[in-house]
């Protein structure tokens, strides 16, 4: 099954985007890939596990993270207005004598 995996990579010249390139065209299973240093970004597709994607990457010595999805709408999230306002928390508290 193909699936795509997207990392974000601390690259900061066109040797580590070499080293992420090498370690990619390695391994198994990777059908394409692309490497974005201006993004830090780094896309594989093919017949992989997304956990083997980051050790492989990771193996390389630069920074990896798994790349956070987008919100799919900003607009969605609750306003301020949307938000039923909470009783005040502190009214409830006791202290201790």
């Amino acid at each position: 099954m193909a699936e795509t995996v997207v990392l974000k990579v601390g690259m900061s010249c066109q040797g580590c985007v070499g080293a992420v390139k090498r370690v990619l065209t390695k391994m198994e299973g990777v059908e394409s890939f692309d490497v974005d240093m201006k993004e830090q970004k780094v896309t594989v597709k093919g017949n992989v596990k997304p956990e083997d994607v980051f050790q492989t990457v990771s193996k390389t010595g630069k920074k990896t993270s798994f790349w956070e999805a987008e919100p799919e709408a900003k607009e969605a999230a609750p306003t301020k207005e949307d938000v039923p306002s909470a009783p005040d928390a502190a009214a409830d508290v006791t202290t201790a004598a």
